[in-house]
């Protein structure tokens, strides 16, 4: 309180000098004597008032005052306080620019995710031919996939999962989405295969099932069958209980170019849910 009230007398004294002191006058008045040796009045009496220099006390607490800077704040606090808020922006910025990039990774990794063919829209209606690259053009021609798990139809023409698994194809092979056929594009000699396997959960010995291959070929009207296996009476022992059953059919045979090939089960209600389960394919001898 004493500094404060100090600087304000200090600062009423220094404007109180510069208003009254006569710059016209830097030195005090002579007073000229006359020949008695009495002194004469000058004319206009000097307008002068005392003006004291400021003790070191005093001018250290004026400089102490002016160092405060703007709102009583040191420039070096104010500074320091910058760098600080620079320094956390910073931080939030390169943590927005990790959670940017990590949800870009996510994206990418989505994006590449295989979709199966379960998730096909069931317009979907053409061929599924993937990409041959580098060795595979050189391939011969070939086909493997594995069986679909059914919920609601149940198509006796089985349909297969052709992007997932062990599921492939080379040489101009592919797979007809809208009626589960392989499709060849060059004549020759192919071996065939198909397993299926079934599940009987009330088994009798009327139960049956039939398993079979057979080929739509351009210019005939009704397909042709290639290999057909029929499987009766293989729960007698075990009445009214879960049964499992298989049937597996390979075979050496023609195909034309352009040839279709399909597998057909007689009860695919009762197929097995494993994938492997269930396979059909072929590759040209």
């Amino acid at each position: 309180m004493d500094g404060w009230f100090d600087t304000l007398i200090d600062s009423w004294l220094v404007r109180t000098c510069t208003m009254n002191c006569d710059q016209r006058h830097p030195f005090p008045h002579g007073f000229p004597g006359d020949g008695g040796g009495s002194p004469q009045h000058s004319a206009q009496p000097p307008n002068l008032v005392p003006c004291w220099s400021f003790s070191p006390a005093q001018e250290r607490a004026r400089s102490r005052g002016k160092d405060r800077g703007f709102i009583g704040v040191s420039p070096c606090l104010a500074l320091i306080v910058l760098l600080l808020f620079l320094l956390v922006f910073a931080a939030l910025g390169f943590e927005a620019y990790q959670i940017y990039k990590m949800q870009t990774e996510l994206r990418e990794m989505r994006q590449g995710k295989p979709v199966t063919e379960f998730h096909t829209a069931a317009s979907q209606i053409g061929l599924y031919e993937p990409e041959l690259q580098g060795n595979d053009k050189d391939n011969r021609p070939a086909a493997h996939v594995i069986g679909r798990i059914e919920k609601e139809v149940f198509r006796k023409t089985l349909r297969w999962e052709a992007k997932v698994g062990q599921a492939f194809f080379s040489g101009g092979v592919a797979y007809r989405i809208e009626d589960g056929g392989l499709q060849v594009n060059e004549s020759g000699l192919y071996h065939i295969y198909s397993r299926v396997e079934l599940i009987f959960k009330k088994c009798s010995p009327t139960s049956w099932f039939v398993h079979s291959v057979f080929v739509r070929r351009t210019g005939l009207s009704s397909p042709l069958t290639l290999m057909e296996a029929h499987r009766a009476g293989f729960c007698a022992r075990q009445l009214e209980n879960p049964w499992t059953s298989e049937s597996y059919l390979g075979s050496a045979l023609r195909l034309q170019k352009y040839d279709r090939v399909f597998v057909n089960v007689s009860h695919p209600v009762h197929l097995s849910h494993e994938h492997y389960a269930n396979f059909f394919g072929l590759y040209k001898i």
